[in-house]
């Protein structure tokens, strides 16, 4: 893996020659934002050493590296999963890769069924914690340089770029709540039986992804912002069959409260490095 990663960022800088500081990563129905990039290169995955192809509808499968709101930013445009067949490694080795071009923060977003009775399809929430059932972890095997044996995960989402984000959201106002994310193996949508046993354990929210990237953000000491679209209210909670299709129509639904919030939160950040500088 470390001659994967190694092989990766080489093949990128020889194509891109500004260092991102933010790594973000877009989530089924919101790659969007992607297109807003300034003086953007786009890599595809095929392009990248070790990168296997996007497949999953949503999911444009491509690096875009550029700037937003003034920050230099590395944006994932779908991401690789677990469902596909891919192990842990792969799948977070584009976060790997990002980190390794010098990323010193990571915004994470996906779309996930709502298991808060209190949440409304549409609805974003700001990840405070997750249940890794994906029994999966990026983590297992050599430890790579850079990254830590035992990373600490009692605080693995950053409460500072909570505070920023939820400083955003009020003023732009927009509608933000707060929950705890599970990451399932997928690629199935939960049963009934397994919704309500989520609930009791403590998730607001379940998706397929997410947690391996988070997992070795935290290891390299990466501070980490989590924002779950939710899509659509959990098996059971509706007479309503789920679809892939409903997720990504909430993702365009929500585009124009997402991107102001991304787009805040970034400006914030060049906010406190200038400050820093200063």
């Amino acid at each position: 893996m470390a001659r994967t990663v190694r092989d990766a960022v080489e093949s990128i800088r020889a194509a891109v020659h500004a260092a991102p500081d933010v790594a973000l990563i877009l989530g089924s129905g919101l790659g969007d934002l992607a297109g807003e990039v300034e003086d953007a290169t786009a890599i595809p995955f095929a392009d990248v050493p070790g990168f296997p192809s996007a497949a999953v509808a949503g999911h444009a499968g491509r690096l875009v590296f550029g700037s937003l709101e003034g920050v230099s930013v590395a944006v994932l445009q779908g991401r690789f999963h677990l469902y596909e067949g891919y192990d842990a490694g792969t799948v977070a080795l584009p976060t790997r890769v990002m980190l390794g071009l010098g990323a010193r923060t990571l915004i994470v977003t996906n779309a996930a069924g709502g298991i808060n009775r209190t949440f409304r399809a549409g609805d974003l929430m700001l990840i405070d914690d997750h249940i890794n059932f994906m029994f999966r972890n990026p983590l297992s095997g050599a430890v790579l340089e850079g990254e830590e044996r035992f990373p600490d995960m009692s605080r693995p989402y950053d409460a500072g770029l909570q505070q920023l984000a939820e400083t955003v959201a009020a003023r732009e106002r927009i509608r933000l709540v707060r929950g705890v994310y599970a990451g399932l193996l997928g690629p199935s949508y939960e049963t009934p039986a397994e919704v309500r046993m989520l609930e009791r354990l403590g998730a607001d929210a379940v998706g397929m992804s997410t947690v391996p990237e988070v997992l070795v953000a935290r290891a390299r000491g990466i501070p980490v912002l989590g924002i779950s679209l939710i899509s659509n209210a959990a098996a059971g909670y509706t007479a309503a069959p789920l679809s892939h299709e409903e997720v990504v129509a909430a993702g365009i639904e929500v585009r124009g409260r997402f991107t102001p919030l991304i787009r805040g939160v970034l400006s914030g950040l060049k906010d406190s490095a200038d400050e820093q500088r200063a």
